[in-house]
């Protein structure tokens, strides 16, 4: 009889979990296994607290609706959090350009941390001790609480937006500030950060047109 090939290995690290995919097999194939895996044979150990969630494609490309299909999936089992999706360096480079916006439907816990080359949109919150980077414009329709640092690499004209603005800390590029005192009052309307003679400032999000009409309208 058959050696059964199993296309998702799953192992434990410090972090939490790599799931590992096989870049070899038929997508039918890998989805397949990865149902089996949580809901059959790995049921043990994928149960009880929160657990952080690295998925590594090795050199598959898959489309939007492919990742949607793998984090659907993973999501169902309520205490599993998708960290990271993937792929090797060299592949990267040609599915992601660094002017792509990226978009995650997600919250960012304490101790997790999120970043993208290039522009990235959140869709929730940014939880006390999450941390956010990004080599240009950082959006959060959510709140806020966590650390987000835009322009990593040196680019001062990169923004961060929020729909409520209360972060432990800002970073654009090497300029670091710690919010006021002020910015505890709750305001109605979202804001943005930006530099302005190397000093950080925000602003009401209706005015971002006045420091980048380029930038991301939400």
């Amino acid at each position: 009889m058959a050696a059964i090939k199993h296309h998702v290995t799953i192992k434990g690290v410090k972090e939490g979990l790599i799931f590992l995919f096989d870049d070899s097999c038929k997508f039918d194939a890998l989805i397949n296994d990865l149902r089996t895996k949580l809901t059959k044979t790995h049921q043990n150990i994928l149960s009880g607290p929160e657990i952080q969630v690295q998925i590594r494609l090795g050199r598959r490309i898959i489309s939007e609706n492919q990742k949607k299909l793998i984090t659907d999936i993973i999501s169902k089992r309520g205490n599993l959090i998708i960290r990271s999706i993937d792929t090797t360096p060299d592949i990267v480079k040609d599915i992601q350009p660094t002017n792509q916006l990226r978009t995650l439907k997600t919250i960012i816990r304490s101790g997790q941390t999120i970043h993208h080359d290039g522009d990235i949109l959140i869709l929730g919150d940014v939880n006390p001790g999450g941390t956010i980077t990004s080599t240009q414009d950082i959006y959060i329709l959510g709140s806020l609480r966590g650390m987000a640092h835009a322009g990593i690499h040196g680019n001062e004209q990169s923004i961060i937006a929020s729909s409520h603005m209360k972060p432990t800390q800002l970073r654009i590029a090497g300029i670091i500030s710690r919010p006021p005192d002020e910015w505890g009052i709750e305001e109605a309307f979202m804001e943005f950060a930006y530099l302005s003679e190397n000093q950080m400032k925000i602003d009401k999000i209706v005015n971002i047109h006045r420091v980048r009409p380029d930038a991301l309208e939400l």
